[in-house]
């Protein structure tokens, strides 16, 4: 699940480089990538380091493991490095005395950029400030968050994410286009998706279908399956099959993702056992995604969660054996995954082990509206007594 640059990264349509080897990095610490494929995944990692003179990625990376120690390759490096940023400061120079202000920003500009290049991760976001501080256009303050970003998503410093998705929207306030307004929202779309809140990833997701241009972070085809994914837990049936299942843009290459769409139509169709086959092998995909691996567990329950709740939906009983047979698995698996189910809340409804039947017990929306009105009305009522003893002293 990658590949996939706009401004902001990378040529057109290509995916961002250190976004690539970002992901890279994340398949080498994985413990269900073979110790072949990471062979050759050590070897294209330090080749890209070694293309962009990252010595200070090299030097971490060596440091726990991952790459074979090589001082004199760092000291090479290196000296590239202060050579480079060198002529730098001397364009900065040239351009602050005999140059417009435009010029002398590209050059603090091109300073910026070679931090980020070399993987200077404090200098880098230092001399961007300093370019913004000799910016004034609110597009080109635009995509100077936009390098921001994609630094914060290489390092997932998601703390970093949250304050420039602050200061772009801050910026959207005072103007700017709406490619770049679009573009935000996948970026921030994949900040709630990478931190667990699929219903506002989802939301942001299905308003970029139609005006996708990040590329720089994925392309389409990875976009279409995180939206798929996160809507799938997010939307109640209606919303899915308005949004989702009968979206142009999602069919025309949901077909691209293996078992997407499988995954997807099964659910909606209410085929269970095709839907568990298809899950099954989606979840490869998801472990192996560097933003959705640590939700794996959480979002497998929660999938688990909407495809119960749905076949219950139609039963005021049905038997375990039903059930069972519905999606493919043995009465004990239905037995032991509806326990857990039932005892966190998730599911409503109760399990006759004698007869192996399933009662749903579905709380009544009017009901449990009666209930609080009474508990307000008690709350009420005893706030009124403790003021007029109050008042009455």
């Amino acid at each position: 699940m990658d590949g996939g640059g706009g401004n902001g990264g990378g040529e057109d349509g290509k995916q961002e480089k250190h976004l690539v080897l970002a992901h890279k990095l994340f398949l080498l610490s994985h413990p269900d990538v073979d110790d072949l494929s990471k062979v050759a995944l050590r070897s294209e990692v330090l080749s890209a380091v070694k293309s962009d003179d990252m010595a200070p990625l090299f030097e971490s990376l060596s440091a726990a493991g991952v790459l074979e120690p090589d001082a004199s390759l760092v000291a090479e490096m290196r000296a590239r490095i202060d050579e480079e940023i060198r002529k730098l400061d001397e364009k900065i120079a040239d351009a602050e005395e005999n140059l417009g202000e435009s010029e002398v920003r590209e050059a603090h500009l091109a300073k910026s950029l070679y931090f980020v290049r070399v993987g200077e991760k404090e200098k880098a976001l230092e001399q961007l400030k300093i370019t913004e501080g000799k910016t004034v256009a609110i597009g080109q303050k635009m995509d100077l968050v936009f390098y921001t970003l994609q630094i914060g998503l290489f390092y997932m410093d998601f703390d970093l994410i949250s304050k420039s998705i602050d200061k772009a929207k801050k910026l959207f306030d005072e103007g700017g286009d709406w490619e770049r307004k679009n573009r935000l929202k996948v970026y921030e779309g994949l900040y709630c998706m990478a931190t667990r809140n699929f219903k506002k990833a989802t939301s942001l997701f299905l308003d970029s279908i139609s005006t996708f241009t990040t590329y720089e972070l994925f392309p389409y085809d990875t976009f279409i399956f995180y939206t798929v994914l996160t809507s799938i837990i997010s939307l109640d049936r209606v919303s899915l099959k308005q949004k989702v299942v009968d979206a142009p843009e999602i069919l025309a290459v949901i077909g691209k993702v293996p078992h997407l769409s499988e995954f997807l139509y099964s659910l909606y169709n209410c085929q269970y056992k095709s839907f568990f086959v298809a899950f099954s092998g989606l979840t490869e995909q998801i472990k192996l995604d560097r933003y959705l691996q640590p939700h794996f567990r959480y979002y497998m329950r929660e999938v688990r969660t909407v495809v119960y709740s749905q076949f219950l939906e139609s039963y005021k009983s049905v038997t375990m054996e039903a059930m069972a047979s519905a999606f493919g698995v043995t009465v004990d698996f239905i037995d032991q995954e509806l326990s857990r189910f039932i005892a966190a809340g998730k599911l409503h409804c109760k399990i006759d082990k004698v007869a192996g039947v399933l009662e749903t017990n579905r709380p009544d929306e009017r009901n449990a509206f009666y209930q609080s009105t009474i508990k307000q009305g008690d709350f009420l009522l005893n706030r009124i007594q403790k003021l007029s003893r109050v008042i009455d002293l």
